[in-house]
């Protein structure tokens, strides 16, 4: 297997982390400070084509390959985790199943303007009582007509905020349960739809979390992405995309900390010497820079993989869940490192070891993956 980036990769990683160096890192605890979602840097990277990464030219994308799009979420996210889940969910949780399943009119109407930057976009499947449990969604979709009326609670729903197009899972039969659950595209303007709660975060605090609020809403019929009954396989198939792109934004973080964490040791001074001169800083900083790098080769794995057309749901829980506990472990081990001051929002390793923790929650949570796993093992 050849580690080596194409030259379009490096360029590529070139351009995105000068870009997060410039334009996202000098904003980015302030945005964490207000729980201001980056409208305008989001609109910047939109224009750069990093929207849209692997959308066809012809509806607007990129035509970048999922390794590329894992350099590149990488780097957005070692400068702000934020900004880096919200342009993981417009890649991997809408437009993909918009490629992937969506008829031709609805790849012209929608997909285009969001892989170009110009829309953003949400998926939309927790609810209440469907979290782990995906299949019990409540919400309910009964076709009238030409429309289906949409009635149900929505929450979680990153981006949810500023969203146009909206990926919104229902239940057109619930007899079937899983079998009966369908996938709608939802515009934001949509009457009988409106924004609930939203939430205040631990993390990610950048990137806005909404409750959706469906009475009697009204979606047209074409609006069906895919087939009624298909929704659990379109939600799944995204979310192995999802977590690779989760697990790409883990190994930003856990960078992010790293990096922190070798300058600060440099600088900060005990003892008549610079800290990582003690052998126990030094370990420290070994072991989060192995589980790093490990991390990333296992995250390039799955998108590998994923290029290739082949199979990759086991790959894909493996680099999210190693990548997320491997983020967490590093930003633990940073704050340490700083001590007094890692514990300060003046420094950026505060920030990481919050927006680490929602790593291993989205997307399914640590132990999701872990069954994911050992059902791929076992079948």
């Amino acid at each position: 297997m050849d580690f080596k980036l194409s030259e379009e990769q490096e360029i590529l990683r070139e351009t995105i982390r000068d870009f997060a160096k410039n334009e996202i890192a000098p904003v980015a605890a302030e945005m964490d400070a207000e729980a201001k979602f980056p409208r305008d840097i989001v609109m910047k990277l939109g224009e750069l084509g990093f929207m849209g990464m692997m959308v066809p030219g012809e509806y607007g994308g990129s035509e970048l390959d999922c390794v590329a799009y894992t350099i590149a979420l990488e780097e957005i996210s070692k400068a702000c985790a934020s900004t880096g889940v919200t342009v993981s969910v417009q890649n991997s949780l809408v437009c993909q199943p918009l490629l992937d399943h969506g008829s031709e009119d609805q790849k012209q109407k929608y997909l285009a303007p969001l892989a170009s930057g110009k829309h953003l976009g949400a998926f939309s499947l927790t609810e209440p009582e469907a979290g782990s449990d995906v299949a019990n969604v409540q919400t309910t979709a009964v076709l009238d007509g030409d429309h289906y009326v949409v009635n149900g609670t929505k929450i979680f729903v990153t981006t949810g905020g500023d969203a146009d197009t909206i990926l919104l899972f229902v239940s057109t039969d619930r007899a079937k349960k899983s079998k009966g659950m369908s996938a709608l595209i939802l515009e934001k303007d949509t009457p009988g739809f409106s924004l609930g709660k939203k939430e205040d975060k631990m993390g990610m605090r950048a990137s806005n979390t909404y409750e959706l609020v469906l009475e009697n809403a009204r979606i047209p019929k074409e609006n069906l992405l895919g087939q009624e009954g298909e929704g659990i396989k379109i939600g799944l198939k995204a979310l192995d995309g999802g977590r690779v792109g989760i697990a790409a934004q883990a190994v930003g973080i856990a960078q992010a900390a790293l990096e922190a964490s070798v300058e600060y040791s440099k600088q900060r001074k005990q003892f008549g010497k610079a800290i990582c001169e003690f052998q126990s800083i030094q370990w420290m900083l070994a072991d989060m820079a192995t589980e790093t790098d490990a991390a990333r080769l296992l995250v390039w794995h799955a998108a590998d993989l994923k290029d290739r057309g082949l199979r990759y749901t086991k790959e894909a829980a493996m680099a999210k869940l190693f990548a997320s506990e491997t983020a967490m472990r590093t930003a633990i081990k940073a704050v340490q490192i700083l001590g007094g001051y890692g514990y300060m929002k003046d420094y950026p390793v505060e920030r990481n070891f919050r927006d680490a923790k929602l790593t291993e929650i989205y997307e399914g949570t640590s132990e999701i993956q872990r069954l994911v796993i050992a059902a791929s093992l076992l079948r």
